[in-house]
């Protein structure tokens, strides 16, 4: 343990997936300098305002005043000073001089957002192609507003393509252009980023009924403003994960008379965000846990759905034990519609010498680069799905690496060394050594049935700033560590 402390600065920052220095802009909000700390934020996430309400937090989950209480309010205080920051409309710095070579970005996602950004500050020419109506991805077309508002999703993308990025909409890749074309019209390098937005189906008999949803189709409908009619119907919704949770909410939003929420594990096994399915669970979503779908029934449209009772067996390839029918355990539940959300997979076939894995996912190397020369891919069409900040880590390490190619004309490991600030400490820790963290302020729950209005909502200014200062300042004590060693 004395060898490798000095190694970790902050387990915040550890944490977190695009390496956010946590520990230099929570101090900055403590003082109440905004503006300082957001611009520390966007070295590493130009997603503050969307992270700030959809990120998972992994960084409170290590956080190391936790284990002493509760950890410090990490995605309350990026909320503040991200909310603080709106009245300043953000662009983002050119770092380095123009370029000639251009490159082409398939996929306006978190991943190809943040990719398309970080090049275009090294000064490269980038084009944006999305194939949605919208840019944003998942972000705009599958989080729900409730969750993510639009408008606070748009005055980031905003900013990044006022960095320079050109984005085109509506065009999709084997439809309206091929990589081919794309190398024809002189782009020196592509980024594949086209995530995983084809739902995985259930198997199972009746799925091709009327009424029959899959979980990314129904939440890009509802996005884009033309949501079935659910009002007065009995829902079901298949699956344990994010989209499943946010397809059940979303549900009972539109007017569902009941939702029910089926999956195959135990409630502590769901790979959704906890705090998600617990809210889910406060507005009425029925939960049928260790039960299974195997039968759709109904004439032409949905009537019912019937499921088997699980049981769990030894550990599958996940870490998670595996669920076992229960033979004789049938028992179907009267729906008028059912959403799958198991799980979503990439659309992409392989084009070009651009070589697909048996999972659907692409294949890349250690440096990103596909089978094809000058083609790099990233985010969920590599990892599988993953959450906004995962995507982030993404679109940032393929930037370097595409950045690196075009410079050496070569694909390889790309070395870079974080860059930190220490920010003074200007009050007595000790002083905070009893104050515990404050509860964050929802919407109640009988104002949410209709209504797609925000569903958390900020502290207030005092109170984050106050909580800031419950930060152990890890940073600081590696600081001295390092200085020893």
């Amino acid at each position: 343990a004395s060898v490798c402390k000095p190694l970790v600065r902050a387990r915040c920052t550890s944490s977190c997936p695009a390496e956010v220095d946590v520990p230099s802009w929570l101090a900055l909000v403590a003082q109440g300098r905004y503006a300082e700390a957001i611009e520390i934020h966007r070295q590493a996430n130009p997603f503050v305002l969307a992270c700030s309400r959809v990120c998972p937090a992994f960084c409170e989950r290590h956080c190391r005043r936790g284990e002493i209480d509760d950890p410090v309010a990490i995605r309350q205080a990026k909320r503040l000073m991200a909310d603080h920051e709106m009245k300043h409309p953000w662009t983002p710095s050119s770092l380095e001089e123009p370029k000639s070579e251009r490159v082409a970005v398939v996929g306006g996602g978190p991943v190809g957002l943040t990719a398309a950004l970080r090049l275009a500050q090294k000064g490269y020419p980038v084009t944006l192609f999305e194939r949605q109506p919208v840019l944003g991805g998942m972000m705009a077309v599958g989080i729900p507003a409730y969750r993510l508002p639009r408008d606070i999703l748009n005055f980031e993308i905003e900013g990044i393509l006022r960095a320079g990025v050109e984005a085109r909409t509506g065009l999709a890749l084997g439809r309206d252009f091929s990589l081919d074309s794309l190398f024809t019209e002189g782009y020196r390098a592509v980024v594949l980023a086209i995530g995983a937005h084809k739902s995985r189906p259930l198997e199972i008999e009746g799925e091709d009924k009327e009424g029959v949803y899959s979980g990314v189709a129904f939440l890009r409908q509802v996005a884009l403003g033309s949501p079935p009619d659910l009002a007065g119907k009995v829902v079901g919704v298949v699956g344990g994960g994010d989209v499943a949770i946010d397809a059940a909410r979303t549900a009972w939003r539109l007017g569902a008379k009941e939702t029910h929420l089926i999956y195959r594990r135990h409630r502590e096994h769901m790979p959704a965000y906890k705090d998600e399915s617990a809210a889910a669970e406060a507005e009425g979503v029925i939960f049928h846990i260790l039960a299974t779908p195997i039968k759709i029934v109904g004439n032409e449209r949905v009537e019912g759905v019937i499921c088997q009772r699980q049981t769990l067996g030894g550990f599958d390839n996940t870490g998670r034990r595996r669920p076992i029918p229960l033979p004789g355990s049938e028992f179907t539940l009267d729906l008028d519609v059912l959403i799958q959300a198991i799980g979503q997979e990439t659309e992409f076939e392989g084009e070009n010498g651009v070589k697909v894995n048996r999972d659907s996912t692409l294949h890349v190397n250690e440096f990103m680069a596909t089978t094809r020369e000058g083609v790099f891919a990233a985010g969920d069409a590599v990892t599988r799905p993953a959450t906004v900040i995962h995507a982030v880590a993404q679109g940032n390490k393929v930037a370097r690496e595409v950045d690196h190619y075009l410079r050496t004309g070569r694909a390889e490991r790309v070395m870079t060394s974080p860059r930190y600030q220490v920010i003074e400490q200007k009050f007595k820790l000790e002083d905070y050594a009893a104050a515990r963290r404050p509860p964050t302020p929802m919407l109640a729950i009988e104002q949410r049935r209709g209504s797609f209005e925000e569903v958390e909502r900020g502290m207030s200014e005092q109170a984050v700033r106050e909580d800031c200062k419950r930060c152990l300042r890890c940073d600081l004590e590696w600081l001295e560590t390092t200085r020893r060693v």
